[in-house]
């Protein structure tokens, strides 16, 4: 079996690793930083804003069960990659829309499903797209933080929609 690795970001990593928690194919998922110049930095340091590090997701997939394109899919589907440093009422830079890759196979096909996804929505993409780099794993009470919390407000209310929005448009590819 091959593992392969995707790097994404799109608003507060809870909700993109509660929704690739239960995608089939996956077999880890690590919240934390990347794209920013500060070595190892604290949650606190990143909510500050001016780091330059988004909140990511690592994400542990088997691509013969699924795609990278597949997950590329699901990330333009749960979260808006039209808002800059923005998603909801979560504002700043480390809330940014990014795409980190780890191939030119992933970079190409990231670009083909940016330019995909320009048709489906109404205001220009501004997903950042770049090669991957330093990933820092967030703190440990950050990671499996819905499957840990899911009456915590912001889970209740942020991340949930999304998970339950996943579940009905991606049917066919929960874990079973």
């Amino acid at each position: 079996m091959t593992t392969e690795i995707a790097t994404l970001g799109g608003g507060c990593f809870w909700c993109l690793e509660a929704v690739y928690q239960e995608l089939h194919g996956v077999e880890k998922i690590e919240s934390g930083y990347s794209g920013g110049e500060l070595i190892a930095p604290s949650y606190e340091q990143i909510c500050e804003g001016d780091t330059g590090h988004a909140e990511v997701v690592r994400i542990y997939f088997d691509p013969a069960v699924v795609s990278y394109r597949e997950i590329l899919e699901i990330f333009f589907t749960i979260h808006d990659p039209t808002t800059p440093n923005r998603q909801g009422n979560d504002v700043g830079s480390q809330y940014r829309s990014v795409i980190y890759t780890h191939s030119a196979e992933q970079m190409a096909m990231a670009r083909q499903v940016i330019a995909e996804m320009a048709g489906v929505w109404d205001a220009p993409i501004v997903t950042e797209l770049t090669e991957a780099p330093v990933f820092y794993p967030a703190e440990a009470y950050h990671q499996d933080y819905f499957v840990n919390h899911p009456l915590q407000s912001y889970c209740a209310f942020v991340v949930a929609p999304k998970v339950a929005k996943f579940r009905k448009i991606f049917t066919n590819k929960l874990r079973r």
